[in-house]
């Protein structure tokens, strides 16, 4: 494989795991930040109580997003497959 073809598949690699991991970290995200809001308004200091809600989320978040997941998994496998095949 030449350099460009390996920045092209480093670049589509990448571009793959932020399609993945994307929408859970920002689900984790918007949910960590409403619990704080909670948190700095009733001011309820309880460092537990943010885990609960986020691994709620992020299940529920997983279980929506995830025939996505596996289509740009498996996309990305059939590409890297396909070069392997074609020998670059």
């Amino acid at each position: 494989m030449t350099p460009p073809e390996v920045l092209d598949v480093a670049r589509d690699g990448l571009w793959t795991i932020l399609k993945v991991g994307g929408p859970l970290m920002v689900v984790t995200l918007v949910v960590g930040v409403v619990v704080s809001l909670i948190q700095a308004l009733t001011q309820i200091q309880e460092t537990t109580l943010v885990f609960v809600p986020k691994i709620l989320a992020l299940f529920a978040a997983m279980l929506l997003a995830l025939p996505f997941m596996g289509d740009a998994l498996a996309g990305h496998m059939g590409r890297i497959a396909e070069k392997i095949v074609s020998g670059g």
